[in-house]
C-alpha cells in the first residue's frame, strides 16, 4: 500500500552548516519521533510542508532558515495550489524560476502517478493542516492520490501528536506493508 506522511516543518533545526536532508535538518519532537519510530524509512514516504520551502520530499537537502507560517502565507499557498513554486522569488520583478512546485514533488514521490497514494497522514498545526488539505485535493485531481485514499489528521497537544504519529507509522508494520 502506498502511504504518505506529510509533516509540518519544525522551528527546531540542526544548526549544521550547508544543506542537510530535511529529515535530518528538522529536529523538533515530531521529527525525532519519526526517526525513532521508523529509522529505516519503511512505513511511508515522507514529505514536509514549510513556510519557506513549501511542499517537498523529506529527502530534499535544505539550509537552515527561520520562517513561520502565517494566516496570510497559508492563504497564498492555498491560492497558489499545486503549481506555485516555493520559495517565491526574492522580488516580484524577478523571473519565477525559484523553488519547485508541489505538483513536481508529488509526481516524483508517486513515480509519475503510477503508484498513487492510498493512505496519507497530515501532521501539524491548524494552518499547516489547512494548506496540506488543499494540496491533497490538487494531488487527487492529478491522480497522484487516490480519491478514496484514507486521510488521517494528526493535530493537537504535542504529546498526543507524538503518540498518534507513532501509532500511524506502526499500523503499516502490523499489516506487513511497505511504501
Amino acid at each position: 500500500m502506498a502511504r504518505l506522511l506529510v509533516l509540518a516543518c519544525s522551528a527546531t533545526k540542526r544548526p549544521d552548516p550547508g544543506r542537510l536532508p530535511a529529515l535530518a535538518r528538522y529536529d523538533g519532537p515530531l521529527w525525532r519521533t519519526l526517526r525513532a519510530a521508523d529509522p529505516e524509512g519503511r512505513a511511508a514516504k515522507v514529505a514536509f510542508l514549510s513556510a519557506h520551502y513549501g511542499f517537498r520530499d523529506a529527502a530534499t537537502p535544505i539550509a537552515e532558515y527561520d520562517a513561520r507560517l502565517t494566516q496570510d502565507l497559508a492563504e497564498r499557498m492555498i491560492a497558489g495550489g499545486v503549481t506555485t513554486r516555493w520559495p517565491r522569488p526574492p522580488s516580484p520583478r524577478r523571473p519565477d524560476t525559484c523553488g519547485i512546485h508541489p505538483a513536481a514533488e508529488i509526481v516524483s514521490l508517486t513515480r509519475h502517478g503510477t503508484e498513487p497514494v492510498e493512505e496519507i497522514a497530515l501532521v501539524g498545526g491548524r494552518l499547516y493542516v489547512e494548506v496540506m488539505h488543499a494540496l491533497v485535493r490538487g494531488f487527487v485531481e492529478m491522480g497522484c492520490v487516490r480519491r478514496d485514499a484514507r486521510v488521517s489528521v494528526i493535530n493537537g497537544p504535542i504529546g498526543r501528536m507524538r503518540q498518534d504519529l507513532r501509532a500511524w507509522l506502526a499500523a503499516d508494520r502490523s499489516r506487513g506493508g511497505r511504501p
